[in-house]
């Protein structure tokens, strides 16, 4: 009666396993397309309202692309053969390049800062970049919850560190909608970059610890 339990109980287990690995596949496809969509207006339009922030917002949006790809192969893997050593060296190899994509974003969002607040960059007020802020702000955070709950259901480190790079697109939704926000009410040109610096020591822990393969935020 026991062994039948356990029999069932395993079978429960990876019908389970198997759902939420099909989940976590259709989140990160999910992720690939909203960014490689919201990078393409991000750039276009910061380019024409010269928004070094929105643009750098784009850049973003691309980088997390990267990271999903190299997710997405990682799912791949697991699917064909469950072998728990290809598995490993694909989880490391997304930790670190999810790291490397931290830093650079850091690196980026802390040269652009500067730049903006050097020269006083005074960028047009653009509708289609708070629009796309705000429509960013209620699609990531929900995004990246599922993806922490798929994360632990398949016990990804990796998936779970890739969710924590949605996160932070979600608090540049947020910085990027305050920025524009605030030059567009009252023409606070510097309110973006100064925001913008205030992840940056985030940013580059979380790069580091993905770098040296510790799950990110964890």
């Amino acid at each position: 009666m026991s062994e039948s339990c356990c029999s069932q109980s395993c079978g429960s287990e990876r019908i389970t396993h198997g759902k939420w690995l099909k989940i976590a596949f259709a989140l990160v496809i999910m992720t690939i397309a909203y960014n490689i969509a919201e990078a393409l207006v991000a750039v276009f339009t910061g380019y024409s309202a010269e928004s070094i922030a929105l643009v750098g917002f784009g850049f973003d949006s691309l980088l997390e692309v990267s990271a999903a790809i190299l997710m997405l192969w990682r799912l791949i893997e697991q699917m064909r053969h469950n072998n728990d050593e290809a598995i490993e060296h694909a989880e490391t190899a997304v930790h670190r390049f999810v790291g490397v994509t931290f830093l650079l974003l850091a690196g980026y969002i802390a040269f652009d800062s500067i730049t903006i607040l050097w020269h006083q960059i005074r960028p047009e007020t653009t509708i289609i970049g708070i629009i796309l802020a705000a429509l960013s702000l209620l699609i990531m955070p929900l995004l990246a919850w599922v993806k922490m709950r798929a994360a632990k259901e398949i016990n990804s480190s990796a998936l779970r560190a890739e969710a924590k790079e949605t996160v932070a697109c979600s608090i540049l939704s947020l910085i990027l909608l305050v920025g524009l926000g605030l030059n567009a009410a009252l023409g606070w040109w510097w309110a973006d970059p100064v925001t913008a610096l205030v992840m940056v020591p985030w940013l580059v822990k979380e790069g580091l610890a993905g770098i040296r393969g510790q799950s990110c935020c964890g």
